[in-house]
């Protein structure tokens, strides 16, 4: 006859053997169960793409936030700009009237078009930039 292993306790009575061997087969599927779940191969891939993809949308979000921000800062500075070459412009073109000040007025879309450019460009070097 076998002797048992020196770490695990002998049963007493057949109730304590019943109670081992009830343990010992729980151990053992649960030990079936983890090693079948790292062999399928399909349910790893599902469960790292999904990993990807929920740090991706993470990361867009932020990158999302970062563009706001940018864009919200050179909007204020487009406007501080602006603010200052009106203060800086001569009387006569600085006058509603005065063809100077109505070409201004008519060149906004253009200046705001050249803003967004460049808060996309701030936008793009900051994806540049945290992507390596």
């Amino acid at each position: 006859m076998t002797q048992p292993p020196h770490d695990e306790p002998v049963a007493s009575s057949p109730e304590e053997l019943r109670e081992q061997v009830e343990q010992t087969r729980t151990e053992l599927g649960e030990t079936v169960q983890a090693l079948a779940a790292k062999t399928d191969v399909k349910a790893r891939a599902r469960q790292k793409g999904a990993e990807v993809k929920e740090r991706a949308a993470v990361k867009g979000g932020q990158l999302k936030e970062q563009a706001a921000l940018k864009a919200g800062e050179l909007k204020a500075k487009a406007a501080d700009v602006a603010h200052r070459a009106r203060g800086r412009l001569p009387a006569a073109v600085g006058d509603e009237g005065a063809p100077g000040a109505r070409l201004v007025r008519d060149d906004r879309k253009a200046l705001w078009a050249v803003a967004a450019g460049a808060a996309v460009v701030v936008v793009w070097v900051v994806c540049r930039r945290t992507e390596g």
